[in-house]
C-alpha cells in the first residue's frame, strides 16, 4: 500500500499507515487520564497527534524518535488538523523507505559540493587555504557536511540543509564583497564554511532529527573551535605552521556568528568579517524560515498562522 503523506491527509480519514514518531510527552487531563502528546511527520511535513486512553507502559515502549505503524483517525481542532492515535507500535527502521520519511533538500548536493569547493579555490592566504584543504581532504567529515541538516527546525532542517545554507552564504558573500573592498575576503570565505561544520557532530539524522549527546553536552559552536585546533595541529604534525593571530581570527568568526550572548554565541562580533558572517548567517536562516512558512501553512487566508521564531505572523498573497 502506497504512503499516505502528512500534505495528503484531510479532516476526518481514517488513518493506517506509518510515520516517524517525535517527542511523545505522557500527559494527563483534568480528570487524571493519561494521553500520549506527539508529533507524527514525514518528509512532507509534521501534525500534532493524542493517543487518549494511553498507559504507562505505552508510553515506555515508545523511544524519544523512531518508526511507528499507527491506526487511527484525522480530525480539525481549533482550525488545525491532528490525528488521534487509537494504535500504535514501534516500527523496524530496516522495513521503511527511508527517502518518505527525512525530508531534504530539492537541490544537487553535488553540484552545491563542487561550487562551494571551487569559490573556496579563490582563497590566496596560503595558510588558510592549507587549512581548508585539511578540511576537505577529510572524508568522513564533508560526507556528514553533504547530508546534515542546518538545524532541528528553526532553519534549513532538512537533509542537505548545511551544504544548502553555506553555499547560499557563500554565494551572498562573492555578490557582497565587492561594495567593502576593505574587507579580507579570505577570512570571510573561509568563515563562512567553517561556521557551522560542527553541525556534523551536534546532529543526529539517522531515523530523524535530534541531537546528539555531544551535540547537547557541547555545541556545535564549541565543536567548530575544537575541528579548527585539531585541523591546525595535523597540519603542524606535517611542519605547516598557521599563525596564532589567523586561528584567533578565524575562530573568533565561528564562535561569535549567532551574534549574540543570548543566541549562544560566547562573543559578540568583533571584526568586519565576523559582523559579515553574521548576518549573512542570519539573512538566509530568516528567508529559509520565511519562505519555508509561506509555502508550507496549511491555511488559505493571505495570512499565515502565527510564527512564534519571527514574531509575526506573515502576508503571503503574491502581488501580479
Amino acid at each position: 500500500m502506497a504512503h499516505k503523506f502528512i500534505n495528503e491527509i484531510a479532516p476526518g480519514e481514517t488513518i493506517n499507515d506509518i510515520y516517524l514518531l517525535n517527542s511523545p510527552i505522557l500527559r494527563s487531563t483534568s480528570r487524571g487520564d493519561l494521553y500520549i502528546a506527539m508529533y507524527l511527520s514525514d518528509r512532507t511535513g509534521q501534525l500534532n497527534s493524542r493517543m487518549w486512553q494511553a498507559t504507562e507502559d505505552i508510553y515506555n515502549s515508545l523511544g524519544k524518535t523512531g518508526f511507528v505503524h499507527i491506526q487511527g483517525k484525522s480530525e480539525l481542532y481549533q482550525n488545525k488538523l491532528q490525528i488521534i492515535v487509537n494504535n500504535i507500535a514501534i516500527i523496524s527502521p530496516e522495513k521503511i523507505n527511508s527517502e518518505d520519511f527525512m525530508p531534504r533538500t530539492k537541490k544537487d548536493t553535488d553540484r552545491l559540493f563542487s561550487e562551494i569547493k571551487e569559490i573556496l579555490t579563490t582563497i590566496k592566504n596560503p595558510q588558510i587555504k592549507s587549512l581548508i584543504e585539511e578540511y576537505l581532504n577529510d572524508d568522513e567529515l564533508m560526507v556528514g557536511f553533504c547530508a546534515a541538516p542546518a538545524a532541528m527546525k528553526m532553519h534549513h532542517g532538512y537533509l542537505g540543509g548545511l551544504i544548502e545554507h553555506t553555499h547560499n552564504m557563500l554565494k551572498a558573500a562573492q555578490a557582497l564583497l565587492p561594495l567593502y573592498p576593505g574587507l579580507q575576503q579570505d577570512l570571510v570565505i573561509a568563515g563562512i564554511f567553517l561556521h557551522d561544520l560542527g553541525k556534523t557532530q551536534e546532529l543526529e539524522y539517522d531515523t530523524g532529527f535530534s541531537y546528539s549527546n555531544s551535540g547537547q553536552l557541547i555545541g556545535h559552536i564549541v565543536q567548530g573551535m575544537i575541528m579548527l585546533n585539531q585541523k591546525a595541529n595535523n597540519l603542524a604534525s606535517k611542519n605547516t605552521r598557521i599563525d596564532k593571530n589567523l586561528l584567533d581570527t578565524l575562530g573568533h568568526i565561528i564562535i561569535s556568528h549567532h551574534g549574540k550572548y543570548e543566541f549562544g554565541s560566547p562573543k559578540l562580533p568583533a571584526t568586519p568579517e565576523a559582523f559579515m558572517v553574521c548576518y549573512l548567517d542570519d539573512l538566509d536562516a530568516k528567508l529559509n524560515q520565511v519562505t519555508n512558512a509561506v509555502e508550507n501553512d496549511p491555511g488559505d487566508s493571505d495570512w499565515t498562522d502565527w510564527k512564534n521564531s519571527l514574531q509575526t505572523r506573515l502576508f503571503r498573497k503574491r502581488i501580479e
